[in-house]
């Protein structure tokens, strides 16, 4: 460490610096234009390259990230990498691929990952393979992230927010031939290679990319080898028809395989498969009433296997003497249909329906060898659905603000298909919840009101978010409630939600404050440690809950080579039921980032500081993990830099963790025992790590 003050101290100052450098960089960048000196064009701008260090909000409550931009820590393999950018963002660490996103210290189900409109579940009860797992982002173009439960077009229930990962239709009339591609190559074996080859053909298109990416067992700050090598790949392909420029058809489907080795558990993911399918249709400029009509169907199919043989050292034990597999898999088809209307300049009306149903099945074995899972029938345990009817309004009012609402209804469904339920002792007992069928009615809304500032540079915002949300299969399924050995029955969760804040863009600043407050009624807690007899199990129970935070972020072009940018997040919550902090949330973290660009090549550094975190609830926490202890803040210092070499080519390189420090997130899972590795309080994350990237594009 660099100073005998508290971490909590140092991080606080730094926090109020940025803030105050925010609010009179605001105040300055109203009174004076930016200095644009006569000899720089704008096509030495768009050459400037750039290795992107932060992230800030574009509109109240959006931030839209460039999905194959290079950015530091090292490119992104899977859709947690990318998110790490983000202010309010945390990662849960488990190996060296699989990362659970957090959104302002809420996670699983709480925040949607959507592919190109269509949503996309792991199958693994205990979360080795969560969505983001099956998520390439140099597989999309631009990433949104929508903060609180305040839009209701993307699905129900999501009181965190909502992730969009998309492609976009190319143009097809310049019927041109594009291609692109791109290599990484990094410390501790990481390897990957993308390409994408996009056709327009005058009155249609194809598209075609494929991902690979792997990397050995990492190395922690101590030189402690992580359990935590993986590969995955993925190729998928989509083909529009445009038979004028309003209308488009499109089918897509896509292809994903991969393995993980996790530092965490007594098995690892030796089998993470997916198969998608996609039907679009969109019409735009029907009338001046009707603007668009879109309908889309998929299905997401995703194939897993865990064990704990393929992907490390199998140790015999008395709980389990023989190789021992689990195979689930989990099929989500789903669709939706919405149409747009204008009223005017001055109101957008959207309304639509959507629906959704996963099927869940599982197949075991604890001898593999003599009776190898493949040789089992799937066994289907749960059945989930629902279908909701949904409307968002927007108007603006007068020439400086804007009104937004929105409401949906969702009528839910599940279905237990389990007779019985394994026990502490691996014997079979009867499921209370056997055949049961649950059905509700779920409701959600927000309004928020938008008002802008000094000739629309500066934009305030407020609003209040009513979203409820269904208990996910993992919180249904995976674990037992506090009466009986089933948590089927669990109610579903509340939230109600103010969000608040100012975005500001001009000239040589973009700034952003916003914060939140939540009121948690049943809040869905999973907590460890309960006990039930002679032992403990894990059960999911409701509690009530309060939650606050802020984030903030700023960039400040102080001349046209040199940039500087900084963020902040800060999350807190209390369980009010049991008296508690509520488990599971992130520490404060600032982030500094400078750089300085040229005609063709950058150089640039990123601080990262996050604060000490010892408001914990150990054995409380969600289905992504429980609490441990509390843990030490730290500062992780990294460098990049990035060479355009021609209108085709760019090369950027980095290093991470440049001092080699030893550190572990806050919410990360414990680490485990697995033979040959050390086994650390947390899984660590790696040290020193050098990167190089190289992009092509014809």
């Amino acid at each position: 460490m660099y100073s005998s003050y508290p971490m909590r101290y140092r991080t606080a100052a730094i926090a109020a610096a940025c803030l105050f450098l925010a609010s009179g960089l605001a105040t300055a960048s109203a009174q004076s234009p930016v200095p644009t000196p006569a000899s720089t064009t704008e096509d030495e701008v768009e050459l400037s390259p750039v290795v992107v260090t932060g992230q800030y909000e574009s509109r109240p409550l959006e931030i839209v990230l460039d999905a194959r931009a290079p950015a530091q820590p090292i490119p992104a393999q899977d859709g947690a990498d990318i998110l790490k950018t983000v202010p309010g963002f945390s990662v849960s660490r488990k190996g060296g691929a699989g990362g659970e996103v957090v959104l302002r210290g809420q996670a699983g189900s709480r925040l949607d990952i959507q592919l190109d409109g269509t949503t996309a579940l792991g199958g693994c009860p205990h979360r080795m393979d969560p969505p983001t797992a099956y998520v390439f982002p140099e597989s999309f173009e631009t990433v949104t992230v929508i903060k609180g439960p305040q839009t209701v077009i993307h699905g129900p229930g999501y009181s965190a927010g909502v992730v969009l990962f998309e492609s976009e239709a190319p143009d097809t009339a310049s019927g041109q031939v594009r291609a692109s591609g791109a290599l990484t190559f990094g410390s501790f074996g990481r390897n990957d290679q993308s390409a994408e080859v996009v056709a327009g053909l005058g009155r249609g298109y194809v598209r075609a990319n494929g991902v690979r990416t792997a990397s050995d067992d990492y190395e922690d700050g101590d030189g402690t080898v992580v359990h935590s090598h993986y590969e995955r790949s993925i190729f998928q392909a989509a083909a529009g028809w445009t038979p004028d420029r309003d209308t488009l058809f499109e089918v897509s489907g896509g292809v994903s395989e991969g393995e993980a080795a996790y530092g965490h558990g007594m098995m690892d993911a030796s089998v993470l498969d997916r198969e998608n399918l996609g039907l679009r249709f969109r019409r735009t400029n029907l009338s001046p009433l009707l603007t668009k009509i879109e309908a889309q169907l998929y299905q997401n199919n995703v194939d897993h296997v865990m064990d704990d043989y393929s992907l490390r050292t199998f140790v015999p034990s008395m709980m389990g003497p023989n190789p021992s597999a689990s195979n689930p898999d989990h099929r989500l088809t789903g669709g939706r249909f919405e149409t747009d209307l204008a009223f005017g300049e001055q109101g957008t009306l959207a309304v639509g329906i959507d629906a959704r149903r996963g099927v869940h099945r599982s197949r075991s074995t604890g001898n593999q060898p003599a009776v190898p899972y493949l040789s089992l029938p799937r066994v289907k345990d749960a059945e989930i659905g629902n279908v909701g009817l949904f409307a968002e309004f927007a108007r603006t009012i007068g020439e400086s603000g804007r009104f937004i609402a929105g409401a949906r209804i969702d009528s839910w469904q599940a279905h237990d298909f389990r007779a019985t339920i394994p026990s502490m002792m691996g014997m079979a007992m009867p499921n209370p919840t056997a055949d049961l069928e649950r059905d509700a009615t779920l409701g959600s809304g927000f309004l928020r009101y938008e008002h802008a500032f000094a000739g629309g540079a500066t934009t305030a915002y407020a609003g209040v978010g009513l979203t409820e949300r269904a208990p996910d299969y993992w919180e249904l399924v995976t674990n037992q409630s506090e009466a009986t050995r089933s948590s089927f029955l669990t109610d579903s969760e509340k939230t109600t939600q103010l969000d608040f804040g100012v975005v500001h863009r001009s000239g040589p600043l973009t700034a952003s404050v916003s914060g939140f407050v939540g009121d948690i009624s049943d809040f869905i807690l999973v907590q460890s440690g309960w006990p039930r007899g002679m032992s403990t199990v894990t059960v999911t129970r409701n509690v009530d809950a309060t939650t606050a935070g802020a984030e903030a972020s700023l960039n400040w072009a102080a001349t046209r080579a040199l940039s500087f940018d900084a963020s902040l997040a800060y999350v807190t919550g209390d369980n009010d039921t049991d008296d508690l902090p509520l488990a599971q949330q992130p520490p404060l973290e600032v982030r500094l980032g400078t750089v300085y660009r040229a005609s063709a090549w950058s150089v640039g550094a990123l601080v990262r500081v996050v604060s000490e975190q010892d408001r914990v609830a150990p054995g409380q926490g969600t289905i992504i993990g429980q609490d441990i202890g509390p843990t030490d803040g730290f500062e992780v210092f990294s460098l990049n830099a990035s060479w355009r070499v021609n209108e085709h080519a760019r090369l950027s390189a980095g290093i991470d963790n440049i001092f080699d420090t030893t550190y572990a997130e806050h919410i990360s899972r414990a680490g485990g025992m697995v033979e040959g590795y050390v086994t650390t309080t947390r899984i660590n994350e790696p040290g020193r790590n050098l990167w190089i990237r190289a992009e092509l594009t014809w």
